[in-house]
């Protein structure tokens, strides 16, 4: 389920305008159904709320994953990723994870402070605090992207590679992504515009290649993760959106 959230999460820092319409709001609901192979494996959950805090107006994303059916039965998942980040830049002030995959279980909570650009990570499974530098664009797992859905896509062109420092665990983590093309594809029996990326991710453990994953994101307003596909070792996982509701922006869609 980590790998699940963390496609969702390959995301980029580009140009960002306040003068355009929301991308998302409070209120906001994405539900997507997990696959492996054939079989359906879960669900996850992307919620928006309002938050108000240190005299600053942010938003609180909740996102939830969890096994179903057969999976659940000799793998069972519960995750729990939360983060809570500055409305007008971006900027993440606290990230969430707590993770029960299979008996593995992480409590981890991350503490951004941009003046001092540092982050404490407290794990609270462990009782332990750890402080580490970070720079002033650094986004976590969340975050990420939700920024993602505030670029402006018409400025760049098919083959441009966009890139970003995300904060996970103890480190940055380095990740670049792709812009391949503008793709029609099939959505809940109609058809809507995305946009298709590829993260360029490590082989060898995990995936089979450099290019094992691909990326939709809704092409209008919303950018919404329509669906995210890989190829990993031992088969292929899949995510694609079931329910949505609470859009800041119509989405539209191409009736057959």
């Amino acid at each position: 389920m980590k790998r699940v959230f963390l496609l969702f999460y390959l995301v980029s820092l580009i140009s960002f305008s306040q003068n355009k319409p929301p991308a998302f709001n409070d209120g906001e609901f994405l539900k997507y159904k997990l696959s492996y192979g054939p079989i359906n494996a879960g669900f996850a959950t992307l919620e928006i709320e309002d938050h108000f805090e240190i005299n600053k107006e942010m938003f609180h994303i909740i996102g939830k994953g969890w096994t179903t059916g057969m999976t659940d039965l000799f793998f069972s998942v519960k995750d729990n990723y939360e983060t809570y980040f500055t409305k007008k830049s971006i900027q993440p002030f606290r990230f969430i994870r707590k993770i029960d995959e299979g008996g593995y279980t992480k409590d981890k909570e991350i503490l951004f402070d941009f003046k001092s650009n540092i982050v404490t990570v407290l794990d609270h499974k462990k009782s332990t605090e750890n402080t580490y530098s970070i720079h002033a664009k650094v986004q976590d797992m969340l975050s990420s992207l939700y920024y993602l859905r505030t670029v402006d896509f018409n400025v760049l062109k098919e083959g441009d590679i966009i890139s970003i420092d995300m904060f996970l665990d103890n480190e940055i983590y380095k990740l670049h992504l792709i812009f391949k093309a503008r793709k029609i594809i099939k959505f809940n029996n109609k058809r809507i515009k995305t946009l298709l990326l590829q993260p360029t991710v490590q082989k060898g453990r995990v995936f089979k290649s450099n290019e094992s994953v691909t990326f939709w994101i809704s092409d209008d307003m919303n950018k919404i993760p329509i669906k995210v596909k890989a190829s990993i070792m031992v088969g292929s996982i899949k995510a694609e959106l079931v329910e949505y509701k609470g859009l800041a922006n119509p989405m539209p869609l191409i009736f057959n």
